[in-house]
């Protein structure tokens, strides 16, 4: 890869233009257009956290998102990997194209069942995607792409089919319902529902879960 742009030690110095989106979140990168190796290319830069005690955490990240793109080279709807730079900074592809959130009213169904079938090639994969929404899948050229392996999972050859395993598919799929239903008015069929629908063990915890939330957020008023 080519060398990054100049890095101050706190932000990646590059103009306006290319900065995608700035890393404001515990642990979330800075996001920009540049150029490697003569292509264009995204960027992916968590240098801010080099030399503190995230710095681990920050490269177990790349590493794993690397590894990802890595298994799905050559694969349509994933950005190729261009490579990492001192283990905290991940580049791929630019993807030309318009995010299901900015684009709805160019989204049809053809784009939604080749997304499905693309989920499910990852699945078969083993993989799953886990942060499935409008931002994160852009159409190019007619073609849905997934972004943002960040939080992807690959499941070892035995886990996959246990509960954890068949539960983060299940929540990919719902996530691809939700948002077909949202851009082309499809609702899903009874038999989609009936395989969507959450064991009872997830909406306890779920339900555990909110109720945690609601009681922490009333703590700072009862002070």
């Amino acid at each position: 890869m080519n060398t990054l742009p100049i890095y101050n030690g706190h932000r990646p110095m590059v103009s306006s233009s290319q900065l995608l989106k700035r890393g404001e979140r515990l642990l979330e990168p800075d996001v920009y257009r540049t150029e490697l190796a003569g292509r264009a290319a995204v960027v992916k830069d968590y240098r801010r956290y080099r030399g503190t005690p995230l710095s681990p955490l920050a490269r177990l990240l790349v590493r794993r998102e690397a590894r990802v793109l890595r298994r799905l080279s050559g694969w349509k709807h994933a950005p190729a990997l261009l490579g990492t730079v001192g283990g905290l900074a991940l580049g791929m592809e630019f993807v030309p194209g318009h995010t299901l959130s900015a684009g709805a009213q160019e989204v049809g169904h053809e784009v939604f069942d080749q997304l499905q079938g693309a989920l499910a090639r990852l699945h078969a994969a083993g993989i799953t995607h886990n942060d499935l929404h409008g931002t994160n899948v852009v159409v190019s050229a007619g073609v849905p792409v997934l972004l943002d392996f960040t939080s992807a999972w690959r499941s070892p050859r035995w886990l996959r089919n246990g509960p954890i395993s068949r539960q983060l598919r299940r929540s990919d799929m719902k996530n691809l319902v939700k948002m077909r239903q949202r851009l082309t008015g499809q609702s899903p069929s009874a038999e989609q529902a009936a395989l969507l629908a959450e064991p009872r063990w997830v909406q306890a915890i779920r339900n555990l879960w909110k109720r945690l939330y609601r009681h922490l957020k009333r703590q700072p008023a009862a002070r």
